[in-house]
């Protein structure tokens, strides 16, 4: 049996490519959207890619069942209740329908809860008559966590109901395969489709059994309530991404080079609608950017900030630290961000060329906001960071606006107000004062640091 694991960093993705080495045959599941790699590993090993399965209609990421289609003609998988849901031509498998690849034999098990769909796939290396080698899990069991059944709450069903279904598909599929199999979840820590996810990429059942928070003895009540509390805002193009993940779209063009723009091509993209999309980092933005301009920096986790900042379809310039370009757009389409116009060129040359389009990011250290909540008494201060952070403490006084709800609730702040964000540590507060910036608001800063730098303060200075 081959078997690879790829895991996607800046999404928190695996996805998996399975084959038999006898027959040749292979399956990937759940692709992310550029799939280059699982063509390159199938003909370094002799494979054949014969199906592309789908444990579930994602939402934070788009797939590559497509693509992956497009280039080796293989069948695209989802489980039986996933019949009649995409536009595209598609396979569904019943619960424990089996999928023969020769020797490898992987069998589909029905277990919704994140969504009404969701499937997990059992390997069977030698048939199923053999031990189970693993589990792919998809979005119902995570290291260290479940997937939460909140998502589907705005289309017609109940995160209660989902809680219910996800505690018997655990406990009367997955936590019946034996303690040694494998389990290999769609995501690790960082993803939104989960709260507690563990930075390791495959455990095992027992493992998990002994020391994931979801599968400790509880009733099916206190299952629900334990899934259901403390679960993140869920990014702004969750559901576009879901819809794009059914549609016969538009395939990921092979060619990913990005159009040079002249400052004033940009200026006049901006001027019809685009958003100017920063991808430097939060320090190099700070010192000067574009007026207008939208900050996600690269080194974080960037096209699902993006996606949390802008709305799909948004037409897109990109300013990018040199040679990053098509890295960017990449990493954009992977959640169907497809709309980038091109790339201003030579940022740091244009800025120098024109500084009456540039300004800096007002950034305030914990010593001096101190100062300004003493002495400016209109002063708005928004924590942009998550429920379960703030749960943990905040400054005084300030909103709870989750970065993803931000763009949505603009009409709640006064754009004339002096206003200062923070997040946890300075990423996300960048985002957010620059979006507030961008949208006309006159007078905003962040918090170097974030709440992290305002806690070592106050400790330092007695205050906490």
């Amino acid at each position: 049996m081959f078997f690879r694991q790829y895991y996607l960093g800046c999404l928190s993705h695996a996805s998996y490519l399975i084959g038999d080495t006898t027959t040749g045959r292979a399956v990937v599941v759940d692709p992310q959207r550029d799939v280059a790699e699982y063509l390159a590993d199938a003909e370094a090993h002799g494979l054949t890619i014969t199906h592309v399965l789908e444990t579930h209609f994602h939402a934070d990421f788009l797939s590559g069942h497509l693509e992956l289609a497009a280039h080796t003609g293989a069948t695209i998988g989802y489980g039986s209740a996933a019949e009649g849901r995409a536009e595209f031509p598609i396979t569904t498998y019943a619960h424990g329908a089996v999928i023969d690849l020769g020797e490898v034999a992987l069998q589909v098990r029905e277990t919704p809860g994140h969504t009404r769909r969701s499937i997990s796939i059992v390997i069977y290396p030698h048939g199923t008559d053999d031990l189970p080698y693993g589990v792919l899990t998809g979005d119902t069991l995570f290291i260290g966590d479940v997937g939460r059944p909140d998502l589907l709450a705005s289309v017609g069903v109940t995160a209660e109901e989902l809680g219910r279904q996800l505690y018997h598909s655990l406990h009367e599929q997955l936590l019946t395969l034996p303690d040694a199999t494998k389990v290999f979840p769609a995501h690790g820590a960082g993803s939104a489709c989960g709260k507690n996810l563990s930075t390791e990429t495959v455990s095992t059942i027992g493992e998990q059994r002994r020391t994931n928070y979801a599968l400790a003895p509880m009733s099916e009540d206190d299952f629900v309530e334990a899934v259901t509390q403390g679960q993140s805002v869920a990014p702004l193009y969750f559901s576009f991404a879901a819809n794009r993940n059914r549609e016969l779209r538009e395939l990921l063009a092979e060619d990913v080079s990005v159009a040079p723009l002249t400052i004033e091509q940009v200026l006049a993209h901006q001027h019809d609608g685009a958003v100017v999309l920063d991808a430097r980092d939060d320090m190099a933005f700070a010192a000067g950017h574009l007026r207008g301009s939208v900050n996600v920096g690269l080194g974080g986790r960037f096209a699902e900030y993006a996606g949390e900042v802008m709305r799909p379809e948004t037409p897109i310039v990109l300013v990018t630290p040199p040679g990053h370009e098509a890295e960017a757009k990449v990493r954009l389409a992977r959640i169907g961000f497809d709309r980038v116009l091109g790339a201003l060129a030579q940022p740091f040359e244009a800025f120098l060329a024109h500084p009456e389009h540039v300004e800096p990011l007002s950034r305030l250290s914990a010593d001096t906001l101190v100062e300004r909540i003493a002495t400016v008494p209109q002063l708005v201060l928004v924590d942009v960071r998550n429920p379960g952070e703030v749960a943990l403490g905040s400054i005084a006084g300030s909103r709870k606006i989750s970065l993803p709800a931000l763009l949505n609730s603009l009409d709640q702040l006064d754009p004339a107000a002096p206003t200062v964000v923070f997040c946890a540590g300075g990423y996300r507060s960048a985002i957010a004062s620059s979006l507030l910036r961008s949208h006309g608001f006159s007078d905003v800063s962040d918090l170097v640091g974030g709440y992290t730098a305002w806690q070592a303060h106050a400790l330092a200075e007695g205050t906490q």
